[in-house]
Formats: structure tokens, sequence, C-alpha cells
């Protein structure tokens, strides 16, 4: 059999695979359409031990009603429970999901919006049928075919989303231009330990907690991931915390930086699709 059969197997086995998602997903089948959600409310906000691990999350207690029963629950998320928690306070709304019937095995999600409609696996079965299209045509008729194939595909999603990242990055520059500033302190310092399996390396990231009160009396407990100085040593720090108006668990206590990152972040997209489309150019040039 040529690559040209193998191809016709591939493209086949994952034809199926798009089909039957994208018929579940019609049909309304999916896990993604089935999965209840509802919208639960922070009633209590505890303290990260201090050195314990990131993946934990800000200890909460959060209230939820089953809609098909209207029983109330009340739930904590110790263990295994989806999202973790990184910015907390009491009356925050959080989503909450979980299997038709069994609100016990409730997971956190951080998103409080409807569900998707479960179309990830059959999405990405006709990107591989996409890819294996592109890199048999290549390896049968030269690599140019690659450059136009694979970066055609990129430019074009490149094109079609740089306005967007280009939006949402202006809107982060806005929020930090208006954000206000409170006082506030480190409480805790947690930290996660990695082990590399090539060499043994041991990594370690060190995440502090900070607590501040906003200006309308919140108080709010959140990892700071960045801004922060020393972290090890930050244990007890008085910092300036600047957060958003309309939604405390964006802040930063570097407003600064911040803003260089927004910036780098526009440079790394338009970098990102001038490479991609200079691809594009010699591969359809050198055809």
């Amino acid at each position: 059999m040529g690559w040209y059969g193998y191809l016709a197997l591939w493209c086949g086995l994952f034809g199926v695979v798009a089909l039957i998602g994208y018929g579940r997903s019609l049909a309304g089948m999916t896990r993604a359409q089935r999965t209840v959600r509802v919208v639960g409310r922070i009633e209590r906000v505890g303290e990260p031990r201090h050195g314990s691990s990131p993946s934990l999350g800000i200890p909460v207690v959060v209230s939820f009603r089953d809609p098909s029963t209207g029983e109330e629950f009340t739930v904590t998320n110790d263990g295994e429970r989806g999202d973790r928690i990184t910015a907390a306070w009491a009356g925050r709304e959080i989503g909450v999901r979980y299997p038709p019937g069994s609100p016990q095995a409730f997971r956190f999600t951080s998103s409080l919006g409807e569900g998707g409609r479960g179309l990830g696996r059959p999405n990405f079965a006709v990107f591989l049928i996409y890819a294996g299209v592109v890199v048999v045509v290549a390896v049968d008729r030269g690599w140019p075919w690659a450059l136009l194939g694979f970066g055609g595909l990129w430019a074009i999603s490149g094109l079609y989303h740089l306005p967007g990242n280009m939006r949402d990055v202006n809107r982060r520059l806005d929020t930090v231009d208006s954000m206000a500033v409170v006082p506030g302190r480190v409480v805790a310092v947690i930290k996660s330990v990695s082990v590399a399996d090539d060499d043994g390396h041991v990594s370690t990231r060190l995440v502090p907690v900070v607590a501040f009160s906003t200006r309308d009396g919140t108080a709010v407990t959140a990892y700071c991931d960045s801004g922060l100085p020393d972290p090890a040593g930050s244990r007890g720090r008085d910092v300036t915390i600047h957060y958003a108006p309309d939604d405390p668990a964006v802040f930063t206590p570097d407003p600064a930086a911040e803003r260089r990152s927004c910036k780098q972040d526009i440079v790394y997209n338009i970098l990102g699709l001038l490479a991609v489309v200079a691809a594009t150019v010699v591969g359809a040039v050198a055809l």
C-alpha cells in the first residue's frame, strides 16, 4: 500500500470520528451539552496554609441550587473539584457543573456561561485529516507544499484572530489605566515542587497569596502569580494593590509590568502572523 492508500485510511478513520461527533452535537448528546451548569455563590473564604500547594486553590464554602429539584447544596473545594479557585471573596459568583441528576459530583468552573457544543474532538479530527493530506502531498511533491499547506492555514487563522486579540490587549490596557489603588498584605506563600524526568532537576515555584479590601469593603484573597519581588520572603509584607473596580480578581501589584506585558503581546501577535505569512509566500514561490 502506497502513501495515498494510507492517507485514504487515515482520512476515512478520522472522517468517521468527525461525523459521529458532529452528529452527536446536532442531537444534543455530547457531554458538554448534557452537563448541568448553575451559578454558585461563595459564602465563606479561608486562608491558604503557608507552604501548601497552589493546586489546592483558595479554600472556600460555596452554595448552589439544583434547578431540577430545587434542593440547595453547600459544598467546599476540598479535593479534585475542577478549576482551582485563585481569587475569592464572600458573595462572588462561581460556575458549578455536574452530570444530570448528580449534583454531588459537582465541579467548579471559571466560566459562568453556557457550556460548549462538544465540538472539540470532531474539529480536531478534521484538523488531523487536513494535516495528513498536507504531509502526504509534501512527501510526494516536496517541502514547498508543506510550507504552503500549514503556513496558509495558520496565516488565515492569524488574520482571523488578530483583530480580536488586539481588542483584548487594548481592553487590558484600559483596565490597567482605570484601576483603583488599595493597600494589601501577603498572608502566605505557597509552593509547588516538580522533578524533571530526564535529569532529575528539582524546580520550585513560589506563589504569594495576598489579601486586600476593595474600596467598598469587599475582602479579597487571591494568588499573586507575578509582580512581587523576592516571593520567598514576602510573607507578612505590606503591598500596594491595583485592581479593576468591576472585578477584583483582575489586579496587579505592578501596573507598569502589566502594561509592558500587554505591549509585548501585541508585538508577538504581529511577529507570529508575519512569520506564517512569510512561510506561505516562500512555499508558493518555490512551487
